[in-house]
């Protein structure tokens, strides 16, 4: 009777944490510490059927697996997050073999013995954000490889034996068009599409060390415009890629009609509809024909061995940019990317600035309104300045002033003379005491003349003791001398 109370509890646990009690058991040649299970260095040479399913993380690598078929597991890993199939001689993936795993964030398929890449091969990886594939023998990607990779950010394909760039990754529809990060090093490139590659700079880092790539013109202007443009995958590793000064003969691509001094950036501005020519920075009028000129612009890639007709951007053979009838959209930095060789200025400007319109309201699409609201910004900051100086004028005008001392008659003649002094405090003013170095300020104006007054002008302010130069300078007297009143003195 117990022992059947505690079957029951085992299966009522098993079903509140959501996996069946049949295969929650670890098998004997793994290691299962709570969601992890590794079965890695077992020499197993087929992969072990009947897994617990709750697994978020399961390593199978180092060991002798050959083939990863479809029906690998007994049930989906809902799971699962990572994989690791390392180190194995893995040689065939089935087509749906991760159907399983819909929820695969890694994947780490390194160091087998991968030769092709099938159509729809990582089917069902939807979420999946990094494929490592290093290490392998990979010579073709079929069209369709990396379909349903639309989360996948980075790739690693060092290692293998890859002859030709694999566009298909950015250009196919249902690709991974969220890639940042792709690691061709180490392989058998020896022709890139530059043309491409230079649409693909702002999307994320492509390495290429280490392959025995053709020094041609277009490579070697692609990889100046690179490191003036400090494009990090070539800055890290720029001794690891060949056409570098002092790494050989370069092929003669640099005898261009050279300026004497480079231009800095430069804007050029072009009404709409109008025809603007923008020539290459650092360039005359006579270039070789056979040197392709390339212009990176805000939404294209040109060249000067290509010219189409019905586009608005032409790139001429002497490396001039064209734009015919020029359009709003058309506002941006525009580079051009060309051959210089030793010739170049490194501190020069390989890019230039076009503007299609007002130069002071627009130099892209929508910064009209920006510009108006920053001029409001401007208008509203000066007048709020304005009004706060003049309150604290007013202030500084309006302050209490000192009272006045009475006479001994009586009578207050100090106020006579309308002298008003600025006192930090009015109580020192009452008790008739000062301070030494506290600060005053004396606005002295004519004492009024009395009609029936027939005697001489008394002054208001004797200065005799008071050093008038520490008045001026300083706002305040000297310590021990006063302002002596003559009614008080006589």
């Amino acid at each position: 009777m117990l022992h059947c109370i505690s079957a029951a509890a085992a299966l009522l646990i098993s079903l509140c944490l959501g996996f069946p009690a049949l295969v929650a058991t670890c098998p004997p040649y793994c290691l299962c510490a709570s969601d992890i299970i590794s079965c890695s260095g077992r020499n197993l040479s087929v992969l072990p059927f009947d897994l617990p399913g709750y697994a978020t993380r399961l390593d199978l690598s180092h060991n002798t697996i050959t083939v990863l078929p479809t029906d690998w597991i007994s049930q989906p890993f809902d799971r699962l997050t990572t994989l690791v199939l390392s180190r194995n001689a893995i040689s065939q993936i089935e087509v749906d073999a991760f159907t399983v795993t819909p929820h695969l964030i890694h994947l780490d398929l390194s160091s087998n013995q991968l030769k092709v890449l099938n159509s729809s091969i990582f089917s069902g990886l939807k979420e999946l954000k990094e494929l490592l594939l290093f290490g392998n023998k990979i010579f073709q990607i079929n069209p369709g490889a990396f379909r349903d990779l639309h989360s996948l950010q980075r790739l690693y394909l060092s290692g293998n034996r890859l002859t030709s760039f694999p566009l298909g990754l950015y250009d196919e529809p249902g690709g991974p068009c969220n890639l940042t990060f792709l690691d061709l090093s180490s392989n058998k490139l020896s022709k890139l599409p530059v043309q491409s590659l230079l649409s693909l700079t702002n999307q994320g880092g492509i390495y290429l060390q280490e392959n025995p790539l053709v020094c041609d013109c277009t490579l070697i202007a692609m990889l100046e415009y690179w490191m003036w443009k400090q494009y990090r995958p070539l800055v890290e590793f720029r001794w690891e890629y060949p056409c570098r000064e002092g790494s050989g003969p370069d092929p003669d691509c640099s005898q261009w009609d050279m300026l004497d001094t480079f231009l800095d950036a430069q804007t050029y501005q072009v009404d709409p509809g109008k025809q603007l020519t923008v020539p290459c920075p650092g360039f005359g009028s006579h270039v070789q024909e056979e040197v392709v000129v390339f212009w990176v612009t805000p939404t294209t890639v040109l060249n000067s061995s290509v010219n189409d007709p019905n586009n608005h951007f032409t790139v001429l053979p002497n490396g001039t940019l064209e734009i015919r009838g020029a359009l709003i959209e058309d506002s941006g930095t525009y580079g051009c990317v060309a051959p210089r060789g030793r010739d170049r200025d490194p501190r020069a400007s390989l890019e230039v600035s076009v503007v299609v319109g007002n130069v002071s309201t627009s130099s892209t699409s929508g910064s009209t309104h920006r510009g108006g609201t920053e001029h409001f910004n401007t208008a509203f900051t000066t007048l709020a300045s304005c009004v706060v100086s003049i309150i604290l004028v007013l202030l500084y005008l309006y302050l209490t002033p000192c009272r006045c001392r009475d006479s001994r008659g009586g009578a207050s003649r100090g106020c006579g003379g309308r002298a008003i002094i600025l006192c930090s405090d009015p109580r020192e003013a009452e008790s008739g005491q000062r301070r030494a170095n506290g600060k005053r300020v004396a606005f002295l104006e004519p004492q009024a003349e009395d009609s029936n007054d027939v005697g001489p002008k008394t002054p208001v302010l004797t200065l005799g003791h008071v050093n008038t130069e520490g008045i001026l300078k300083n706002g305040s007297r000297t310590v021990g001398q006063t302002l002596t009143d003559p009614v008080h003195s006589a």
